[in-house]
């Protein structure tokens, strides 16, 4: 879809930023959380790298890419996922970091699939729109 054809509207931007704000958040927490605030292993762990894979969707939400928008909302329940079972059994910081990650893991979710709906909602009222007006002047002499 061409940005041009079709300015977005403030939720469509809404969303888009808190995805992207949500996916640096999460980031930045995911790092945070096994160097700092609650590591595995003093020092830090390794499992900080589980950051890594995040950082892949950052150029593709800030870019605005439908295509991105649809995969992690389909990605992000793996660290979801980890977030429940680390809620569950980790000692006091890191379940409370744990509930950090679920709710942010729900706030993209949530974020990326208004997005696309949004978007596409967007597109296909865009498009009538324009078989209208095609149809209008092809009528009129």
């Amino acid at each position: 879809m061409n940005p041009s054809l079709s300015p977005p509207g403030n939720a469509v931007a809404a969303t888009r930023w808190l995805a992207a704000g949500s996916l640096l958040a999460l980031i930045v927490l995911c790092l945070a959380w096994e160097l700092v605030l609650a590591p595995l292993h003093p020092g830090g762990s390794w499992l900080a790298l589980k950051a890594l894979p995040l950082c892949i969707p950052l150029a593709g939400i800030l870019k605005n890419r439908m295509y991105t928008y649809r995969w992690v909302s389909l990605v992000i329940w793996l660290y979801f996922i980890e977030g429940v079972v680390r809620a569950w059994g980790d000692a006091r910081p890191g379940s409370w970091l744990a509930g950090g990650e679920i709710v942010l893991c729900l706030v993209l979710f949530t974020a990326c699939t208004l997005h696309v709906r949004l978007r596409q909602r967007n597109a296909r009222a865009q498009a009538q729109a324009q078989a209208t007006a095609d149809t209008a002047t092809a009528v009129a002499p």
